[in-house]
């Protein structure tokens, strides 16, 4: 291993590692200056970065799949308004502290459509915690009415600023500012 190998691992770079040789060959090749190649390099560990970030995030959503908008069957449901969901896809409602209720019987797309717009936000760099009904009762009856305990039990979603943040309410429906009925 050599000494620029071995300081670039130090420096934790390993996407300017990855990608240093087809680079060293793309600059000679192509004659790149030095501010150039530097550049080059740069963006690779910064692009290997991002696409770690983006999948501890997805992740730590806790997705049970992941679902995307563009592996949603808009056909098999009409009653879903493909306008309204890719506006919240925008993450405004986020931006804004708006809530969002997605209300529908079983299979009509809303556990889909919830993580789809929770992907989209990890994209746009929020962090995300999916939690279906079930999931949030059985938080709960785990803590009891210990509050303490209870406020622990949503911990995991770290040290996120309430303006960072992505709420699908299922509860607290006097708070609701808009609901997506399927």
């Amino acid at each position: 291993m050599s000494q620029l190998e071995n300081t670039l691992k130090q420096l934790r770079l390993s996407g300017l590692l990855q990608t240093l040789d087809v680079r060293l060959q793309e600059a000679v090749a192509n004659r790149l200056g030095h501010a150039e190649f530097l550049e080059l390099i740069c963006q690779d560990e910064v692009n290997v970065r991002q696409q770690r970030l983006m999948e501890r995030r997805t992740k730590a959503a806790d997705f049970r799949g992941l679902k995307t908008l563009e592996d949603f069957d808009w056909s098999f449901n009409p009653a879903v308004h493909r306008k309204e969901i890719f506006d919240l896809a925008t993450g405004n409602f986020i931006r804004q502290a708006k809530d969002v209720l997605f209300l529908g019987p079983p299979g009509v797309g809303k556990t889909h459509l919830a993580q789809a717009v929770g992907y989209e936000a990890i994209k746009m760099n929020f962090q995300v915690l999916y939690r279906s009904i079930f999931d949030l009762v059985r938080d709960f009856m785990k803590t009891g009415h210990n509050r303490a305990a209870a406020s622990r039990s949503w911990a995991q979603l770290g040290n996120i600023s309430p303006s960072n943040q992505m709420i699908i309410r299922f509860s607290c429906v006097s708070r609701i500012r808009r609901s997506l009925k399927f």
